[in-house]
């Protein structure tokens, strides 16, 4: 019993964690866009915690912990409304002593909303806000429920083996959670459009730089914080070896992708470019994400390095496809998390050919599964209710029309 309470403390703090990304989430968010969205972007942020954790509890959590039983393939199954506890649920034989079922409700609940904040980044300063909040409850309710059920429930892509890979594997949810955001962001983007002013007539992008990028700073170092509790609750347990390994293994990544990102886009830009270094450490951070447990300090230098590259080859890519990004969520999520779920089959206690294709084929399945669902819902809500903002409100900010207040009333001449 002991040992339960032990666990039970140690995930506990890693709920809180994860919890509090929300919060580096939202600064990174903010400081990176225009003072006129800054009251918009604060209550997507606030809608998705609270709307995210009232979805998992209806049926999110039950969706994604079905029960798959023996002989079941593992697609789709449901285990009812609401999160009764089982008869076990808070003695050591629930989860093997890890923690009790409430616990494991809470932190899988903050991994839920992780996924529709990716998105919330990427379509800022331009999308109605009804139409987000609507897009958020259906892929928080369901869309990443029934994705994790596949791995983290047992399903079809834990078993799904080719040649000597017995299964696909995302510790922490590079493919599971950041790419499931990713992917939707994607489209999302791609359906919204670009803001007004970020590409020129002949094409060119243009920057509408951040209008707070300390308040930025601050958010990737709360992120990089929230990462100890992200990655090192995925352990389930307070085991010291599995813990500590995994918290070395997430700082290593996330410094290795900021020094990447720094020197590869000093060489490109002859700059000194702070939020392509701070993106670099969320690269690092993501492309960590799908083997923390698996990997030696210096392989997790390696792949925080390589992500770091990414980011920085990732965002000029964004760019070249006429994408607007303004937080750049699709290179470090989406590309980044790709990188990391691939990086299993190379790297690592697992590497082997026949693991690299399992990773390969489930960020295919899941990527083909997340597109069709996210064009499915903002298609839907495009042709009925719109997803974009007029010019004028785009123009005079979010804020004030969406809203009616200003995030800073006494410092208007500084609006741009």
């Amino acid at each position: 019993m002991e040992l339960l309470t032990t666990n039970n403390v140690w995930m506990m703090l890693c709920t809180a964690l994860v919890f509090f990304m929300h919060l580096g989430f939202s600064f990174l968010e903010i400081g990176l866009t225009r003072q006129k969205n800054t009251i918009n972007i604060l209550f997507k942020n606030v809608f998705i915690i609270c709307v995210g954790l009232l979805m998992y509890y209806i049926g999110g959590f039950n969706l994604m912990y079905p029960g798959f039983e023996d002989g079941d393939f593992g697609f789709l199954k449901f285990a009812g409304f609401g999160i009764a506890a089982p008869e076990n649920g808070m003695t050591p034989e629930y989860a093997d002593g890890g923690y009790t079922w409430w616990t494991d409700f809470l932190f899988q609940g903050m991994f839920a909303a992780t996924a529709a904040t990716i998105v919330s980044g990427a379509v800022a300063e331009r999308i109605k806000l009804g139409a987000f909040m609507i897009f958020t409850v259906i892929y928080v309710g369901l869309v990443y429920p029934i994705v994790g059920s596949w791995q983290w429930g047992s399903g079809f892509l834990s078993s799904l083996s080719i040649g000597e890979a017995e299964g696909f594997y995302d510790f922490a949810g590079s493919t599971l959670v950041h790419s499931v955001g990713g992917w939707a962001a994607l489209i999302a983007v791609a359906l919204l459009g670009s803001r007004i002013g970020k590409f020129s007539s002949d094409g060119k992008p243009q920057a509408l730089p951040g209008h707070n990028i300390p308040v930025a700073a601050a958010g990737v170092l709360i992120l990089w914080l929230g990462w100890f509790g992200f990655n090192g609750g995925s352990v389930l347990s307070a085991d010291p070896a599995g813990t500590s390994l995994v918290l070395v293994t997430t700082c290593l990544a996330a410094a290795a992708g900021g020094i990447g990102a720094f020197v590869l886009s000093t060489i490109l830009y002859k700059n000194y470019d702070l939020t392509m270094f701070l993106n670099g450490i969320l690269g690092g951070l993501v492309g960590i994400t799908a083997g923390a447990d698996l990997m030696s300090p210096n392989e997790a230098v390696i792949i925080g390095l390589l992500a770091g590259i990414i980011i920085v080859l990732g965002v000029a890519l964004i760019d070249k496809l006429k994408l607007d990004d303004p937080v750049g969520a699709i290179a470090v999520h989406l590309i980044c998390g790709i990188w990391g779920t691939l990086a299993v089959g190379i790297f690592g206690s697992k590497a082997g050919f026949d693991q690299f294709l399992v990773q390969g084929l489930s960020v295919l399945i899941v990527g083909g599964f997340c597109v069709t669902t996210a064009f499915i819902i903002i298609f839907a809500l495009k042709k009925t209710i719109g997803i974009r903002v007029s010019e004028k409100e785009e123009i005079d900010g979010l804020d004030s029309h969406e809203h009616g207040m200003d995030a800073y009333p006494d410092f208007r001449l500084n609006q741009h």
